[in-house]
């Protein structure tokens, strides 16, 4: 659903006073139909629509399924979005973090900090799905964003990279099924951890669980 409906069913939700007790994070991104060159314009409207219901807001520029997006990962391109974004009234009041691909290469990855470093990103998250197939045998590979456990060691890395590099926290996520896949983006120096497809195939009770065995 489009930011216009997210927004939508999130008043919906708190004018019926069951509103989380837990911070809320929005992931935002590009349309697919919207042209690289308007990028910009299609962040601060899902910016404004959405921003008094997040505690954080995510800037999306990593995802493989949107054509073209990645790109945004490029230093002129990303520092026009977050300073569209950080001259918000009030942008200051709402932490923004940015979700990256775990494809860039080092000097990709050096820029881009250096990028969010400059614009005063609240937070990185690392990383996005990879578009590397060479964990997935031929007969079983299809398009898209691969994530879950052959995502995990290269998601790591990447966090202790970006660790090394940056002083900027890092939320870690990829490959994160278990307590022990949890615990290795910690050591490898993430502040918090994200999770979706370990949380799919175990559902809820996963949580819990990391939490326990932790």
């Amino acid at each position: 659903d489009g930011a216009d409906v997210v927004a939508e069913r999130l008043r919906k939700l708190r004018e019926s006073r069951r509103w989380p007790a837990i911070p809320v994070g929005i992931n935002i991104g590009k349309s697919r139909v919207t042209p690289l060159e308007r990028a910009t314009d299609d962040y601060l409207y899902s910016f404004r629509l959405l921003r008094d219901f997040a505690d954080y807001i995510t800037l999306n520029v990593s995802s493989p399924n949107t054509p073209g997006l990645r790109e945004l990962q490029e230093p002129r391109k990303l520092s026009e979005l977050l300073h569209a974004i950080g001259n918000e009234p009030d942008a200051a009041r709402k932490p923004v973090l940015v979700k990256i691909s775990p494809d860039l290469s080092p000097v990709e990855l050096e820029t881009a900090l250096g990028v969010c470093a400059e614009n005063g990103v609240a937070g990185i998250i690392a990383t996005n799905t990879t578009l590397d197939h060479s964990s997935v045998p031929p007969e079983s590979d299809e398009e898209g964003g691969l994530s879950g456990a052959p995502l995990r060691e290269k998601a790591t890395a990447l966090v202790r990279d970006i660790v090394a590099k940056s002083t900027i926290p890092v939320i870690a996520s990829g490959g994160i099924c278990d307590a022990e896949s949890a615990r290795e983006k910690f050591h490898a120096g993430a502040e918090l951890v994200q999770l979706y497809t370990g949380f799919i195939y175990r559902g809820p009770g996963l949580i819990g669980e990391i939490i326990k065995n932790l």
